[in-house]
């Protein structure tokens, strides 16, 4: 998830489930792990939860909001840092906000973390995939996709069939 928006999930559930009606834990959780699987994970999660507020029109006004920033502040710059990427300066900047990234990204997981394992099941969910995501299988990396398909059929094989 680094560099594809997993530092946002932390600043994402404060604004939206404590200020958007209908939405709630599990439905900020269902978002972003829906957002997982394909390309685009912002600015799909952004949509999908801008649509739980005023449908289309504010889905649209949310994914526009979220990447025309990203946009404005990664192509309008890309040739100056050409130029002057090398600089010392510049390389603790980045350097900066790579370690600001990381934090962010760690407590997104923490918030996530708390609010999905909740009882044996999912704690055992939540370790199998920390293997998986950590060591692979086998000794090759499984892709994130993969992992969230697997762990949402184990999820309605243990929860939804028995009943």
């Amino acid at each position: 998830m680094v560099g594809s928006g997993g530092a946002w999930g932390r600043f994402l559930w404060g604004g939206v489930v404590q200020y958007l009606e209908g939405l709630n834990d599990q439905l900020f959780l269902a978002g972003v792990a829906v957002a997982l699987i394909p390309r685009g994970r912002v600015v799909i999660t952004t949509a999908f939860f801008g649509s739980r507020g005023a449908g289309p029109p504010r889905a649209a006004a949310a994914a526009v909001a979220t990447f025309f920033p990203c946009y404005l502040f990664t192509v309008i710059p890309a040739p100056y840092m050409r130029r002057y990427g090398r600089l010392p300066a510049v390389n603790a900047t980045v350097a900066g906000v790579t370690a600001a990234a990381t934090g962010a990204i760690a407590g997104a997981v923490l918030v996530l973390g708390r609010r999905s394992v909740y009882d044996v099941t999912t704690a055992l969910v939540a370790i199998a995939t920390y293997l998986l995501l950590w060591k692979g299988l086998r000794g090759r990396q499984i892709p994130e996709p993969v992992i969230v398909v697997a762990a949402a059929a184990v999820g309605l094989t243990l929860y939804i069939v028995p009943r």
